[in-house]
């Protein structure tokens, strides 16, 4: 177990000590969006995948806020929406349609994060987009995908059209609606999720400033795409740099999500 996953002091009788590890990273991610101000009352979603052979996800039940998420309430579902622990919650609706499109085709996608937040759905509201602008947003725009909105995800229909706009990418701009990254650990998608969601913030912020912006040259941006393309050093870095201080910081402030 790297120093990355949260380790448990008691796994429950009826899970692996795997899918608990994963339950407590999931958790600690809910309450960290909470705590960065990204949550949306009971709505948006993060899940992950529960390791194993079986294509089982494990996504927030419905009606709870994400500071109130713990690793135990979470409910588990399989690619047909049948929940497959006990809970008086639901899932929602929309958070399936989505987190199930991509966990059936993205074999790495431990985890998948889907927000609302300000400067997120501004940006992706935006016909300009996400631009690479600053060294912040070049961390995302390499490895940037979009989607057109076709309303509140009900349609399982949709499925196929976000599976074959997120193609290889691990980050999305959901078009007028919103952000959503992709990682193969709960702690590299919401790295990714973080330097997203600050790239949003600093172009809605630019362009207050008015419409001339100092230029980046080309050849700095190609630099860049081929620094942060490094997949390996990316997860490396979230897992062994990012995520455990950050699990630090939940546990001085709150270490129920672990329950």
């Amino acid at each position: 177990m790297s120093p990355a996953e949260a380790r448990p002091k008691e796994v429950p009788a009826n899970m692996t000590e795997a899918e608990w590890s994963q339950r407590v990273n999931l958790a600690a991610a809910y309450r960290l969006v909470a705590l960065f101000g990204w949550d949306d009352l009971v709505d948006t979603h993060i899940s992950a995948r529960v390791p194993g052979p079986e294509h089982h996800f494990l996504i927030n039940p419905y009606g709870l806020l994400f500071e109130e998420i713990t690793a135990s309430s979470l409910v588990k579902v399989d690619l047909a929406g049948n929940q497959l622990t006990e809970s008086e919650y639901r899932i929602n609706p929309a958070g399936f349609t989505i987190h199930s499109a991509i966990h059936e085709v993205r074999e790495d996608a431990a985890c998948v994060i889907h927000l609302h937040t300000l400067d997120g759905v501004a940006v992706s509201s935006s016909a300009e987009g996400l631009q690479p602008v600053n060294q912040i947003a070049q961390y995302v725009t390499h490895d940037l995908a979009y989607h057109d909105y076709e309303g509140i995800a009900l349609d399982h229909d949709e499925r196929p059209r976000l599976q074959r706009d997120l193609g290889a990418k691990n980050h999305m701009l959901l078009r007028n609606h919103g952000t959503l990254t992709v990682g193969r650990s709960v702690a590299s998608a919401f790295e990714r999720m973080y330097q997203l969601e600050r790239a949003c913030s600093i172009q809605v912020r630019t362009r207050t400033l008015g419409p001339a912006v100092y230029p980046v040259q080309d050849e700095v941006v190609e630099k860049n795409a081929k620094l942060f393309q490094n997949a390996d050093r990316a997860e490396l870095r979230s897992t062994q740099l990012v995520w455990p201080p950050l699990l630090r910081k939940l546990d001085r402030i709150d270490p129920s999500y672990r329950t």
